[in-house]
C-alpha cells in the first residue's frame, strides 16, 4: 500500500521507535570507538542527546506539528553530549524546521527537510571533517535531492528507503575516507548511531514495530553536569577486586568477561602474569564474586552501592545551589570552566572561575547544564572554557541559545590550555581583545595526558594493549608504558625542545605525591637547566596532565 502523506501522529512514532533503536545498541556504538582512551562515547552520548528529546516527545498527545518539532528541537538541542549528540542534535534541528507549519508532510516536503538536516548539522561544525555522522547524513541528503528532481516518487516509503539505502552505503565507505577506521576494521561510530535511529524510524513507518513506550522518571533537576540518574542506573552495585590465580588461566580474561557481561555493564578485565584486575557495575556482586573464586582467591575488593552515593549527591547539591542562589553579586565579567577533580577545582578558582562544571572524559556535560551554569553566574559577558574537544560544541550550542547575556566560548581543548587562557585573560580589554588573547597564548602550550588503554589496538605506530598506559598529545600516542610514571616521562620528552622553560605536572586521583616528585626529579636530572612545577588535580581517568612552555 502506497503512502502518499505523514502527519505529525506518525513523525512522533517513527521518532520514538528510532530512539529506542539507538538506545538498544548504544553498547555496540560505543565499541566501535577506535581510540583506546576511556571516553564519553559515541553511543552512550548520542542516546542520552536523543533519549532527552523522547522523554518531551513521549507526553505529547495527539501533536501538531509545530508542538513536535519544538519538542524535538528543544530536548535534543539542550540535551545534547559530546560532539556526535551536538551534531545528531542540529540534524533534528534542521529537519524540524524545515517542516514548521505543515499539517502533514509528502515527499517534496519531506526530501526538503532531509536537505535541511544535512546543511544544518555542516553549518554548526567549525571543520566538517568527512568520514563522519556528516557524510552519513550528507549522503542522504544528495539521494533525496535526485528523486526530487526525477519528480516521479510520491511513496513516501519508497523515498524512504532509498535514501536509507544511499545513507547505508555511505557509511560503509567511511573506512575509506578515515584511514584509523580502515586500520580498526570499523565504520563510523557516529554514523553508525545516525542509521541506527534510522533504521528504528522506518520500522515504525513500515509497521514492524508497535512498541513507543519511553521510560520517564528520575530527577530531572539539573544542578551540575549530570551523569545517569539513579532511574537510569541499571546495575546499581561498582564491584571491584584482584584475583590471584592459583593455577595457569590462559583464558581466564576472556571467559571472565564473557560471564560478567551478562550479569552487569562498565565490564573491565585485566589479566597480568598471576593476577586479574576486575571492575564491573552490577545487581549481584555475590555472582561476581562467586564467578572469581574459581580462579583464585581475592584480594582489594571494593562494592560501592552507586544508587546511594548519586541520591546523596543530589541532596548535597541541591542544598548547595540552593544556598548559592542569587548571593553572586553582578558583575561585568565571568567565567565557567568544565573540570574534575579537587585540586583542578581550587587551581581554577583561584584563576577566577565563578562556576566550575564538574565534567570532562568520559563524563561530557550536556548543553542544559551549560545553561544552568549561565543562569547562576550573575555576568554580563561569560567566557566559557571547555577544556576537552569533545565539549566545544556543546558549549557553542549553549552560546547560541544564550539571549540576555554575551557568551564568549574559548576553545581549549585541554586542562593545561585552559588554565593557559584564564591566566592570560586582561581585565579592561574587550571581550573580542581578551578571546583573540587567551585563544592564542593557549596554543603556545604544549599538553598531554597520561591515561590507560580500555582495548587491544594498533595505532600511530604503537603496539597497545588493554591496561597499558598511554601519553597522549592532541589524541596522539606519542608514548606507551606499563606505569603511568614510565609513559608520563616518555611524553614529556617528546614535548621538551630547546625553548622550553616550565614544565607543570598535574597528577590524578591514581597517581600519588610521591609518585609526581619522583616523576619531576627524573625530569629535572634529563633537564636541570628546566623548571618543574608539581600540583594535585586529582583528576579522574588521568593519571597526569602535563604542560609545557
Amino acid at each position: 500500500m502506497s503512502i502518499n502523506k505523514i502527519d505529525a501522529g506518525m513523525i512522533q512514532k517513527m521518532f520514538l521507535a528510532g530512539a529506542k533503536a539507538l538506545e538498544a545498541k548504544k553498547e555496540y556504538i560505543n565499541e566501535l570507538n577506535v581510540f583506546p582512551v576511556p571516553d564519553g562515547d559515541t553511543g552512550t552520548n548520542m542516546t542520552m542527546t536523543i533519549m532527552s528529546a523522547a522523554k518531551e516527545v513521549s507526553l505529547l498527545e495527539n501533536p501538531s506539528m509545530e508542538e513536535l518539532g519544538k519538542a524535538i528541537s528543544s530536548g535534543s538541542l539542550r540535551g545534547a553530549r559530546g560532539n556526535s549528540g551536538v551534531i545528531l542534535s542540529q540534524i533534528f534541528r534542521g529537519f524540524v524546521k524545515s517542516i514548521k507549519g505543515n499539517s502533514e508532510l509528502d515527499v517534496m516536503l519531506l526530501g526538503n527537510a532531509v536537505n535541511h538536516a544535512a546543511e544544518t548539522a555542516y553549518k554548526a561544525v567549525m571543520k566538517p571533517k568527512e568520514g563522519t555522522i556528516l557524510t552519513v547524513a550528507k549522503a542522504g541528503a544528495d539521494r533525496a535531492k535526485e528523486i526530487l528532481m526525477e519528480g516521479e516518487q510520491t511513496d513516501i516509503a519508497a523515498f524512504c528507503d532509498e535514501v536509507a539505502q544511499s545513507m547505508e552505503e555511505a557509511l560503509l565507505q567511511t573506512p575509506e575516507m578515515l584511514p584509523v577506521l580502515k586500520q580498526a576494521g570499523v565504520v563510523d561510530s557516529g554514523g553508525e548511531g545516525l542509521m541506527t535511529f534510522i533504521r528504528g524510524a522506518l520500522d515504525a513507518l513500515n509497521g514492524r514495530t508497535a512498541d513507543f513506550t519511553i521510560k520517564v522518571g528520575g530527577n530531572s533537576t539539573v544542578i551540575k553536569a549530570s551523569t545517569a540518574g539513579e532511574a537510569d542506573i541499571k546495575f546499581g552495585y561498582c564491584t571491584e577486586y584482584i584475583i590471584m590465580l592459583e593455577r595457569n588461566h590462559s583464558s581466564v580474561e576472556a571467559q571472565l568477561k564473557e560471564y560478567l557481561q551478562k550479569i552487569g555493564d562498565c565490564v573491565v578485565v585485566v589479566a597480568d602474569d598471576d593476577i586479574v584486575k576486575v571492575h564491573v557495575h552490577t545487581n549481584d556482586p555475590g555472582l561476581a564474586i562467586q564467578k572469581a573464586l574459581t580462579y583464585g582467591s581475592l584480594t582489594s575488593m571494593k562494592i560501592d552501592n552507586m544508587r546511594e552515593e548519586h541520591n546523596e549527591k543530589v541532596i548535597r547539591d541541591a542544598e548547595k545551589a540552593g544556598n548559592e542562589k542569587n548571593e553572586m553579586p553582578y558583575k561585568e565579567t565571568g567565567f565557567i570552566v568544565v573540570s574534575s577533580g579537587e585540586g583542578l577545582l581550587e587551581v581554577f578558582k583561584d584563576l577566577g572561575a565563578d562556576y566550575v562544571i564538574e565534567g570532562g572524559q568520559t563524563m561530557n556535560p550536556s548543553t542544559e547544564d551549560m545553561l544552568e551554569a549561565i543562569k547562576k553566574v550573575n555576568a554580563g559577558t561569560i567566557y566559557i572554557l571547555p577544556n576537552n574537544g569533545n565539549i566545544i560544541l556543546a558549549a557553542n550550542q549553549a552560546r547560541d541559545l544564550t539571549e540576555n547575556k554575551e557568551i564568549v566560548v574559548i576553545p581549549s581543548k585541554n586542562i593545561p590550555q585552559g588554565i593557559a587562557a584564564m591566566i592570560n585573560f586582561v581585565s579592561g580589554k574587550s571581550a573580542e581583545e581578551n578571546a583573540k588573547v587567551m585563544e592564542a597564548e593557549m596554543q603556545k602550550i604544549k599538553s598531554g595526558q597520561v591515561t590507560y588503554a580500555v582495548r587491544d589496538t594498533n595505532m600511530d605506530g604503537k603496539e597497545i594493549k588493554q591496561g597499558d598506559f598511554m601519553g597522549l598529545t592532541d589524541k596522539t600516542i606519542v608514548s606507551v608504558g606499563e606505569s603511568a610514571a614510565e609513559a608520563a616521562l616518555d611524553l614529556t620528552e617528546e614535548m621538551i625542545d630547546d625553548s622550553s622553560e616550565l614544565i607543570s605536572i598535574y597528577y590524578g586521583a591514581d597517581a600519588t605525591e610521591e609518585e609526581a616528585e619522583q616523576l619531576a626529579d627524573k625530569i629535572l636530572e634529563l633537564h636541570e637547566d628546566l623548571d618543574v612545577e608539581v600540583e594535585y588535580g586529582g583528576q579522574p581517568v588521568y593519571s597526569y596532565f602535563i604542560s609545557v612552555e
